[in-house]
């Protein structure tokens, strides 16, 4: 018997949303711009003083992602994620698909975690968010016929579910401090240490042990020796995101984006559809209150010294900065899908975003050769402003061989075996030229050679 699932394929090129794939390739060079320094630098995702340089045009980098890329861009990520599955449910239940439609969903999801497990432990990418992204996808399918203003309400409440264990984070990193400044009291004064100060000591040196000179050198060294090595020194680390961020992070950083992106893609706000006036006015609300938000939080932290204190009580504001700044880029971004300017930039960003997975991944992979042992060893000797210059290079490469493929292709590589995956048959992946003659010399009884018309077609 015919497998009924057989009848439903995945979206055609020609009823993409652009602004959704421009938005998708902006977001994901942005990706690009803050994972460059977990990447390139040992513990330096967050703190330029552990590696990387906190001087001059190194600390000017630093504030400037801090201000405008920082937890957006894996926000808008999320937001998009979130869009992609409800648009492929959507549309399958639209066409009739019924169970079929949650058994391609899920299935797409199932795969998705494994990309995310194979990127993470394979391809050395401790950041890895593929994994995160099909565990709350699981249960985006139970919000997909949710109202937009409850879906912005639910978003709303894990945002404030996640701000109240912050606040429980800082009063906890507050006791530890404290705690170890009566360690330094009762060693100087020659008292013996409580079981609950010895604790505090511990996880204190432990933490500075890493942060260290000699902790980021070993570390470099590390991550500079073979593949294999690499592959078993980043592991427990792998392992420990996987469990924690689990529960720790991703209901109130990713889901909540997540649903916010489904709320938004149903009010038409994603697809360009609202008025010049209307993405204007959101971009100045969103960017005066983000930018005011995060300006605060980067000058405490930089008046902390970059102290575990500054870095805990910035994280109590954290969603109130990087929400709006998101807001804020959506509508900059769909402003400038609308104006009818850099049509040629538009477009190459559209075939970015159009491959959206496989230039992810594509990241990591560059990222593996270049600053592993496995090629050519540079990690933790590129300066954090220095690491912009791969970022921009890479940006440069993929704006150029994006169009290039997708010239030729359906889809991208990993999207085409993800389609595979996903709908359990042979999609078309290479486009072929289909000749056809031009009936109006025929119809005309001209007595030349019929001209040639060539059309880009998918292989059926």
């Amino acid at each position: 018997m015919k497998n009924v699932e057989n009848s439903f394929a995945p979206i055609m090129q020609s009823d993409r949303i652009q602004s959704l794939d421009v938005m998708r390739g902006i977001v994901l060079f942005g990706i690009l711009l803050m994972n460059i320094n977990g990447m390139g630098l040992a513990h330096a995702y967050s703190d330029p003083t552990v590696s990387g340089g906190a001087t001059g045009w190194d600390l000017y980098t630093w504030i400037t992602t801090n201000m405008f890329f920082e937890g957006t861009m894996r926000a808008l990520f999320s937001l998009l994620f979130g869009v992609g599955m409800f648009v492929l449910l959507d549309r399958l239940e639209k066409k009739g698909a019924g169970i079929n439609a949650a058994n391609i969903y899920f299935r797409r999801l199932t795969w998705m975690l494994v990309f995310g497990l194979i990127h993470g432990y394979l391809l050395l990418w401790v950041g890895e968010i593929l994994y995160d992204y099909a565990l709350m996808g699981f249960l985006v399918f139970s919000f997909r016929n949710m109202a937009p203003k409850k879906l912005i309400l639910v978003a709303v409440f894990l945002f404030s579910a996640g701000a109240l264990w912050n606040y429980v984070d800082y009063k906890n990193d507050v006791k530890l401090v404290e705690q170890v400044a009566l360690v330094n009291t009762y060693k100087a004064e020659g008292k013996p240490l409580t079981k609950e100060l010895k604790e505090a000591e511990e996880k204190w040196q432990k933490r500075e042990a890493k942060r260290s000179p000699a902790g980021v050198e070993e570390y470099n060294t590390n991550m500079r020796k073979g593949y294999f090595h690499v592959v078993g020194f980043l592991a427990p680390i792998n392992m420990h995101s996987d469990e924690d961020w689990t529960y720790r992070y991703d209901p109130f950083d990713v889901l909540s984006m997540m649903l916010l992106g489904i709320a938004l893609f149903k009010l038409n706000i994603l697809s360009g559809q609202k008025s010049y006036r209307f993405y204007g006015i959101m971009a100045l609300i969103g960017y005066s209150i983000g930018l005011c938000v995060n300006y605060y939080e980067v000058t405490m932290i930089i008046n902390s010294k970059f102290s575990l204190l500054g870095f805990s009580k910035s994280n109590l504001t954290y969603d109130a900065g990087r929400v709006p700044i998101a807001m804020g880029h959506i509508a900059a971004i769909m402003l400038l899908c609308k104006l009818p300017v850099l049509k040629w930039l538009k477009t190459r960003l559209a075939a970015v975003g159009k491959m959206a997975l496989t230039n992810y991944i594509m990241h990591s992979i560059i990222a593996l050769f270049f600053f592993t042992g496995a090629g050519f060893g540079m990690f933790g000797k590129l300066q954090r402003h220095e690491l912009l210059y791969v970022v921009f290079s890479i940006w440069i490469f993929q704006l150029i061989i994006s169009p290039i493929w997708l010239k030729y292709f359906q889809y991208g590589p990993l999207e085409w075996l993800w389609r595979n995956l996903s709908y359990q048959k042979m999609h078309a992946f290479r486009k072929v030229k289909i000749v056809q003659s031009n009936m109006h010399d025929v119809l005309n009884e001209v007595d030349v050679v019929p001209v040639q018309k060539t059309i880009e077609t998918p292989v059926v």
